[in-house]
């Protein structure tokens, strides 16, 4: 029977409500003995802590509770474990102003999340859970400043794209150690796939399918000890791309290798319930029968709004690509490139992006993106460009609308913030970016990966030179951006190390730019 594409999409739309839904109908409690005295034979906090969410009275506290992940076949009892959480002032807790007892349930791999909330804005807390008589080790957070403060500054780190087997999380230690507001992650927290060429250290199996291996591929990443560093001293935003689940996904559809439409949209619910298992995120972002929740929005008092988008739930399948199956290639003759139904963000979120940006009071409006906005194709021999079809590239329409929106309502002080490339990138964008007669409307800092390699330089060189609002971009070194926001200006250094990053790498300035208030486009300080 032949079936449209728009019957097949919505087919499998329901296909997957009735997946999420599973998945949640599964998780109930009910039943499950309560351990009123647990006793553990290791160190049951040995995925260390979190916080994300930075709200003016609210932050999410995380944990997982888990036997020694070293030893083989390692488990906890298939019962509810109460484990309690503390907020303090101080380091040694004799100030705690808020506490309470969660349940960890082993339907969602006994990992426990709290929303604490009725604290004070712009304030630094610490935090610790207690389980069976042990202790975690102890967090540090921050709440972000009431909605309509006047704030001097926001200091944040942009990180992306952290392949365990490719490097050491080198970048996150020297984060760790920076005063900074939070930690703006951009997609790509874990790797499902492996290169042998980049070989330094190895996953703990082949790439996963079922939502045991997600688990344990996301354990393999939470044992290393400068991301877990990284965790416990700053709050995380963050957002996903496509590795958390498989390479270049697109909304319901991975590649040929990965099954029937079904099969991926099992997978996709498994990857999707582990990283929710992993991460500071709401209780409500629990997957359910509509999806995940990923895309957000959070204030720093008059100073900036910084909007996170989620580019992989709702993307259409990337142009020129079999019926039902997604993936970026390399397109030269694509004509469905243009097409203007294609979309990264989804009708939707679109909408509330462009809302939210139009309503916006805040001075400076930051967007979490996990890509490269900015064009970075290469002439080809007939003079169309050749584009990679997953990146903002391959959907010029919708890139187009946005930046047209920033510019028809005169938008300022617009910064995109985006990953995934494995490369520093210092951009400007313009209101139709293949039209370098249109004025510029916005700014773009990409960050390169902490670990994952980039193209070779001599590629990033022609990159360069055809495309000229690129004004920085190097694929050969790995790390992170600082940025720096003042009423005045928003500062951002580019961070960097050699690849490989071997365990004692030390980073060094690669770059540095500002933007003013007022004037879009990057300038090189």
């Amino acid at each position: 029977m032949h079936l449209s594409r728009r019957s097949t999409l919505a087919s499998l739309s329901r296909w997957a409500a009735l997946l999420a839904a599973q998945r949640v109908l599964s998780a109930p409690n009910a039943g499950l003995t309560r351990l009123a005295n647990p006793r553990f034979e290791s160190d049951p906090f040995a995925l260390g802590v979190a916080s994300g969410q930075p709200r003016p009275r609210s932050v999410v506290l995380w944990t997982r509770l888990m036997a020694d992940p070293g030893q083989a076949g390692a488990e906890l009892p298939p019962a509810l474990i109460p484990v309690t959480w503390q907020v303090a002032d101080d380091d040694n807790f004799a100030r705690i102003v808020r506490s309470g007892t969660v349940l960890a349930d082993p339907a969602q791999a006994h990992s426990v999340r709290v929303l604490v909330e009725h604290l004070q804005p712009a304030r630094r807390y610490c935090y610790r859970f207690l389980a069976g008589g042990v202790a975690s080790p102890v967090g540090r957070t921050r709440t972000a400043p009431a909605e309509n403060a006047d704030v001097d500054r926001l200091r944040l780190a942009l990180a992306s794209c952290q392949h365990y087997e490719q490097g050491w999380f080198t970048a996150h230690r020297e984060i760790a150690g920076q005063d900074l507001d939070a930690v703006v992650f951009v997609g790509d927290y874990i790797y499902d796939s492996s290169n042998r060429r980049f070989l330094l250290r190895a996953h703990e199996a082949e790439e996963p399918c079922t939502l045991d291996e997600f688990r344990a591929r996301h354990v393999t990443y939470k044992r290393d000890p400068d991301l877990q560093a990284c965790h416990a001293a700053h709050p995380w935003i963050l957002a996903w791309d496509d590795h958390e689940v498989r390479n270049d996904y697109a909304g319901v559809f991975g590649d040929e290798e990965t099954g029937s439409p079904q099969e991926f949209l099992r997978m996709r619910t498994a990857a999707y319930q582990a990283y929710f298992e992993h991460q500071p995120l709401a209780p409500d972002q629990l997957p359910g029968a509509t999806g995940v929740r990923m895309h957000d929005r959070f204030r720093w008092g008059r100073l900036a709004d910084l909007w996170m988008l989620d580019g992989r739930q709702y993307r259409s399948p990337q142009a020129c690509n079999a019926p039902g199956v997604a993936g970026g290639h390399v397109r030269w003759h694509c004509h469905a490139l243009a097409d203007n139904q294609g979309t990264v963000l989804g009708a939707d979120q679109e909408r509330w992006l462009q809302d939210g940006l139009r309503s916006a009071t805040g001075r400076w409006k930051l967007i979490g993106q996990s890509t490269q906005m900015s064009p970075w194709g290469l002439p080809g021999p007939d003079g169309r460009k050749l584009v990679y079809s997953d990146g903002w590239d391959g959907y010029p329409a919708a890139r187009t609308r946005l930046l047209e929106h920033i510019a028809t309502h005169q938008l300022q002080n617009v910064v995109f913030l985006g990953g995934d490339v494995h490369r520093h990138v210092a951009a400007r964008l313009r209101a139709n970016p293949d039209d370098p007669r249109t004025p510029v409307v916005a700014s773009e800092f990409v960050t390169s990966s902490i670990t994952t390699a980039g193209l070779p330089e001599s590629l990033m060189s022609l990159i360069r030179r055809s495309n000229a609002d690129i004004l920085h971009a190097r694929s050969d070194e790995r790390g992170y951006m600082a940025l720096d926001v003042t009423d005045r200006s928003l500062h951002c250094v580019a961070r960097a190390t050699g690849f490989p990053v071997l365990a004692h790498a030390q980073l060094h300035t690669q770059a540095r730019f500002r933007v003013d208030s007022g004037r879009a486009g990057p300038q090189r300080e």
